[in-house]
């Protein structure tokens, strides 16, 4: 099978290479596992930290990739659903014991024993791989295979955010970062709380166009102050500057979710501006968002049905994943990035 190697770690510039398409024989699936047939899968900025070395995998070579969308080509032992040749999805969920009191409550993404797909496991950059079936969710009808997708890391832990946001119908939402994640929260946050506007800060000006056309209340600079005080704000970035500015953007009691696996150092020295009365008085609220459950993927898929989310898309080639992911890199994304392997 076709497979995209990551074989050394290192800052993804210029045109260092730093995927190598390789032959690979096909995984033959464990007990309790099933093994699918890859059609597409999403590229994601946690690969970026993986390469990077700010996610760094447990082992070389691995294959990325996280958001897999395919058809169930072969049982292991024990296993009987999805059925073989039925439409499946998998996302950064690769496997967690399923016995602990995390796991018991539906909080998967905090057990000790979370082993993550493209990072602990071989992913999705392949024609097939192998995971843990109960992480092999059954797409709805329908759901084809480049929009579905985005939807199993970006929408999902997106899903994740707006629940932690706790918000209400009439509140307003902030989303600062606004790419494969952001913009798919928008349209669900307009379907769910169809009296709540929405404030999204970007920096780039192409960006904020696209966030008023999906129709944001408002769209301005990272650095730009919003008309009016927001209940909640989801931060996607990966910087520390952002997270200060939002704070400042929160009502009284806000709260800000911060969506983002790892922050960079670049900008660490922003934090000595933090301040207790400007930032957090008045009883302002942090939450961070851990990986995604397996529950939020089932959940958002069929919200993501429901509300017709429209994920915009660019389709490459397995073959240019890396120019995707430099294309990532640089910025100014609009939508996600999709991987067509197969199907």
């Amino acid at each position: 099978m076709r497979a995209m190697l990551l074989e050394r770690l290192g800052p993804i510039t210029g045109g260092r290479e730093f995927l190598r398409l390789a032959e690979l024989l096909v995984p033959a699936p464990g007990p309790g596992e099933v093994l699918i047939r890859v059609h597409t899968c999403g590229v994601c900025h946690t690969e970026l930290d993986e390469i990077e070395g700010r996610l760094s995998p447990p082992r070389l070579p691995v294959v990325l990739g996280h958001q897999v969308v395919g058809e169930i080509a072969a049982h292991g032992e024990g296993v009987t659903e999805p059925a073989v040749g039925s439409r499946v999805g998998a996302g950064w969920i690769a496997a967690a014991c399923g016995t602990c009191t995390r796991c018991r409550a539906g909080d998967d993404n905090l057990c000790a024993d979370f082993r993550a797909t493209g990072r602990d496991i071989d992913g999705g950059y392949a024609e097939f791989m192998t995971v843990d079936a109960r992480y092999a969710h059954p797409l709805p009808d329908g759901l084809d295979a480049v929009r579905a997708a985005p939807l199993l890391c970006a929408g999902a832990i997106g899903w994740r955010s707006l629940r932690l946001c706790a918000l209400e119908n009439g509140q307003r939402l902030g989303l600062t970062g606004f790419g494969g994640s952001g913009h798919l929260v928008l349209q669900l946050a307009r379907h769910l709380y169809p009296d709540s506007e929405v404030f999204v800060f970007a920096r780039s000006e192409q960006t904020r166009r696209f966030a008023r056309g999906l129709g944001a209340a408002w769209a301005g600079h990272t650095d730009h102050t919003p008309p009016t005080p927001l209940d909640a704000i989801i931060d996607t970035t990966s910087a520390w500057v952002p997270v200060l500015r939002a704070l400042e953007c929160l009502a009284p009691g806000g709260r800000l979710v911060i969506n983002a696996i790892r922050k960079e150092d670049g900008d660490r020295e922003a934090l000595r501006e933090l301040d207790y009365e400007k930032h957090l008085w008045r009883e302002r609220e942090i939450k961070s968002v851990a990986n995604v459950a397996g529950r939020d993927i089932r959940e958002f898929l069929n919200l993501a049905m429901a509300a017709d989310l429209r994920p915009e898309t660019e389709v490459y080639d397995l073959a240019d994943a890396g120019r995707a992911l430099r294309e990532l890199r640089a910025g100014g994304v609009k939508g996600a990035k999709v991987l067509r392997i197969s199907g």
